[in-house]
């Protein structure tokens, strides 16, 4: 069982940066697919940015893509997201998500299989 704790979140004024930590306790970081999703008031979960077990691979949204970076350090079991240029429809619950298959990059909710807490990032104009 893998547990997931997410930080760094808060509110920040329209292209100003923020970044999140997700560490991760128990089962095998190491060998796990990690993704960052968000959801917003009445919208659904949505996939914003993946990371293979190596850290050699990752995939994007379309909407944060030049802006947002996945990373990760095995060595601290932890995955950030580093995000930039924010606009206010970057005001969401981020949650970071654990994929045990590892790949491919999964984009899917239901590709997932442990899940953080959440933290709030709100951004205003």
């Amino acid at each position: 069982q893998m547990h997931l704790a997410e930080s760094g979140g808060g509110g920040v004024q329209a292209g100003g940066s923020l970044s999140l930590s997700c560490v991760a306790s128990g089962g095998t970081f190491s060998s796990n697919s990690m993704g960052w999703f968000r959801q917003a008031p009445g919208k659904e979960r949505e996939f914003v940015a993946a990371i293979v077990w190596g850290g050699g691979n990752w995939k994007y949204a379309d909407s944060v893509k030049g802006r947002f970076t996945i990373s990760r350090d095995n060595t601290k079991n932890t995955v950030y997201l580093q995000m930039n240029s924010l606009k206010p429809e970057d005001t969401a619950v981020y949650y970071c998500a654990s994929d045990y298959a590892g790949w491919p990059l999964g984009t899917r909710v239901d590709e997932y299989e442990y899940w953080g807490q959440g933290t709030q990032v709100t951004v205003s104009t």
